[in-house]
């Protein structure tokens, strides 16, 4: 699996050192939200923070999380901000497969977010066309939050569908996930998993070594 190091709870005085130790540890991407006040009721980072981040670390991957309503509208900037993956929700916009679309046009890879309120079967229409699915095991917009009853069952179904329909999609997870979690997640398919200091990286050894620990039970043998 990969872990997609979050950077919602590093503290900007500590930015530097602790982007350094997540990937010094072996993480492979990042993970970005970005929030408008809209959508969730919260405001994560400008856009020229992935830029910043992706010309320090270009051998990351961005993996950006967009809370945002009509994303459709930010693609052209998440482009120039060096973004990888741009993942939305499928209920912030009327236009999923033109999203999608203007997302793989810009050059970039397209996830849709599924929250705890939404059907699983609801996202069978855009499954031929994206590249990643987010599962969303807290209700988003903030971190700390513990794993929504439910959420293992619901990415078995996720994991059930792409086989169903042959799809070639990642399957990613995010919030509240930790490291027992994450053993049954791997069982199940899942190619990517959201880290915090609040599940995976809970250790007191630091997130150097959380990341490495990670790497050795759960990435690419």
């Amino acid at each position: 699996m990969i872990n997609s190091a979050s950077l919602i709870n590093v503290p900007f005085l500590e930015l530097d050192t602790q982007l350094r130790e997540m990937a010094e540890g072996g993480a492979r991407w990042f993970h970005i939200d970005l929030a408008d006040g809209h959508y969730v009721p919260n405001l994560l980072y400008p856009l020229s923070f992935i830029r910043q981040i992706k010309d320090a670390y270009p051998q990351m991957i961005m993996d950006v999380h967009v809370m945002v309503e009509g994303p459709e509208n930010y693609v052209d900037r998440l482009k120039e901000a060096g973004s990888d993956y741009v993942s939305f929700h499928t209920d912030s916009t009327r236009y999923v497969v033109r999203t999608i679309n203007r997302i793989h046009e810009a050059g970039m890879k397209a996830g849709v977010i599924l929250n705890p309120s939404q059907r699983i079967d609801s996202i069978v229409p855009y499954l031929q066309f994206t590249d990643l699915v987010m599962l969303m095991a807290v209700e988003p917009g903030f971190a700390g939050q513990p794993l929504l009853p439910g959420s293992m069952e619901r990415l078995g179904e996720i994991a059930a569908l792409r086989r169903e329909h042959g799809g070639k999609f990642l399957i990613s997870v995010d919030g509240g996930i930790d490291r027992e979690g994450a053993r049954l997640c791997q069982e199940m398919g899942v190619d990517v998993i959201v880290g915090t200091k609040h599940n995976i990286f809970h250790q007191p050894c630091g997130l150097r070594q959380a990341c490495e620990d990670f790497e050795r039970e759960f990435g690419e043998r």
